[in-house]
């Protein structure tokens, strides 16, 4: 078996461009697919201001954590994390954990906003729990759902008042701030 070598053993060659703001390797297998990865010169606390991966590391043959401020690739994670799975402060992602705010199909954090929106202080989703959930099936202490489960319900079998009154002042708030904002 001596005609079989390792080809993780091989030097890859990258294609390497460095611009004023950060530095791109780039390399193409023979079947067309690229591996792509940008990371900013700029740095702040130990991280690069800007991470971003595409693809398969012809060097590991895995999936590069995307690692930054603005972090943004298939695993993102960053004071802003934008991926397939992003952990971040804010994340973006198809599963976003986000210590501040979420948005995914499945999102959990302070706020998270999604298919499954798991949130402290607010969820927002079809499945929602937190302080606040709104939701087609929800869960907490003011709730605003199809069916929910909570101190104060407000779904199609009825409406606690202090529910209603909950909603009512964030719809009004809300109201207020989009029209200061247009004008």
């Amino acid at each position: 078996m001596s005609g079989i070598r390792n080809r993780l053993l091989d030097s890859v060659e990258y294609q390497v461009e460095t611009t004023r703001l950060g530095t791109w390797r780039r390399f193409m297998y023979p079947n067309g697919q690229v591996f792509a990865e940008y990371r900013s010169h700029g740095r702040l606390f130990g991280l690069p201001l800007v991470h971003y991966t595409s693809g398969i590391s012809p060097e590991t043959g895995r999936r590069i954590t995307a690692r930054g401020i603005l972090a943004i690739g298939r695993v993102a994670v960053g004071v802003i994390a934008v991926g397939q799975a992003a952990v971040g402060i804010l994340a973006l992602g198809q599963l976003a954990i986000g210590v501040i705010f979420a948005l995914g199909q499945g999102a959990i954090g302070s706020t998270a906003v999604g298919q499954l929106g798991f949130g402290l202080r607010l969820g927002v989703g079809q499945v929602a729990t937190g302080s606040t959930a709104i939701g087609q099936l929800a869960y907490g202490e003011h709730v605003l759902a199809q069916a929910g489960v909570g101190a104060h319900v407000w779904d199609q079998r009825g409406t606690d008042p202090a529910a209603r009154a909950h909603f009512e002042a964030i719809w009004s708030d809300l109201r207020t701030r989009l029209g200061d904002a247009a004008r």
